[in-house]
């Protein structure tokens, strides 16, 4: 057996032991379970909180003056109307000097007694509310009663039978109806008619024309100042003082050797506005753009029929050359068939 050395001594070996610091004993070995006393007392418990500052509420003023009123046998407030502000002044002299100057020469002036100016209780009035009625108080209430006459309408009854026009199709003027839909473009009719009525408000939005003497309008128009309080007859001042009363009609070798002869034919009321409102809207797309926006061709179209009463546009002069191309063929009129 070999031999062994022995480096610690035993001594040593036990001292360790005994000088064990308590940080190397495991917590759940030092901590201990700490039992109550029966000298301590438990911990107060909040499972029945004290009243705090929002319970047991002290009554309102108005419900202490009626319960002492019924005590004493005086008049008190009624609860059911509530308290004017005048009758709680008439009790407390200091607070009519702080009263508005109003409410002092209301409780300066005399009333009978037992009346009130208004009264906020619907019951005590004996009106019932409308939910709280019955079917016969109701029928009631509808009838009219004895000696008065009901009112009429406000406004007069249609005579019948209708007339023709007398229907929701026709409940636009014939111009704007006309005029939206030649400005009408791809079948899109609610655009058309959102242009018309932006051209409508920059009519009734602009200042009124100044019409030239030279160019005047229709006769019987309205007059120039009155024009932008009414759009719908500026447009029809302006469609129908320009429509041309005539359109030349190019006949092919009538006039012998080739050449076309032409004869002038005259419109009628709805043909002549087509014909200015065609005008208008080729003029209107050739001006020049200025700035963007959907309303934009509505604005154009809206200057060019300020510009055609002001006598400002050019189709001035294409409505004269054709009366004066027409003027100069009447003698064609026989060679029409």
């Amino acid at each position: 057996m070999p031999f062994r050395l022995q480096l610690v001594r035993p001594n040593a070996v036990h001292s360790c032991r005994q000088h064990t610091s308590p940080r190397q004993i495991p917590l759940c070995l030092r901590l201990q379970k700490r039992s109550i006393t029966a000298d301590e007392k438990p911990l107060p418990t909040a499972d029945k909180p004290g009243p705090g500052p929002n319970q047991d509420q002290l009554p309102h003023v108005s419900e202490e003056a009626d319960a002492l009123s019924k005590i004493t046998g005086e008049g008190g407030p009624q609860l059911e109307q509530g308290t004017p502000i005048q009758e709680i002044l008439q009790r407390d002299k200091s607070g009519q000097e702080k009263a508005p100057k109003v409410i002092q020469e209301e409780l300066n002036t005399t009333a009978p007694k037992g009346s009130r100016q208004y009264s906020t209780s619907a019951r005590r009035a004996g009106l019932v509310p409308m939910e709280l009625m019955t079917f016969e108080e109701m029928k009631g209430l509808a009838k009219p009663t004895r000696g008065v006459e009901p009112s009429g309408h406000e406004f007069e009854l249609p005579s019948l039978p209708l007339p023709r026009d007398f229907v929701m199709k026709y409940r636009y003027d014939p111009i704007i109806k006309q005029f939206t839909n030649l400005m009408m473009r791809d079948g899109k009719l609610s655009k058309a008619q959102r242009n018309t009525a932006l051209i409508l408000q920059h009519l009734r939005t602009a200042p009124p024309p100044r019409v030239n003497p030279l160019k005047p309008l229709i006769p019987g128009s309205p007059p120039v100042s009155h024009l932008p309080l009414n759009p719908v007859q500026y447009l029809v001042a302006a469609v129908d003082s320009l429509a041309p009363l005539m359109r030349i009609k190019a006949l092919k070798g009538a006039a012998g050797g080739g050449r076309s002869l032409q004869i002038p034919i005259p419109l009628n009321l709805r043909q002549r506005r087509r014909q200015a409102v065609m005008w208008i809207l080729d003029a209107a797309e050739k001006r020049r753009t200025k700035g963007s926006g959907h309303g934009l061709f509505a604005q154009k179209v809206a200057e060019e029929l300020i510009a055609v009463v002001e006598g400002r546009s050019g189709l001035w002069e294409r409505r004269s050359a054709i009366h004066k191309l027409g003027v100069g063929a009447r003698a064609n009129i026989h060679s029409r068939n």
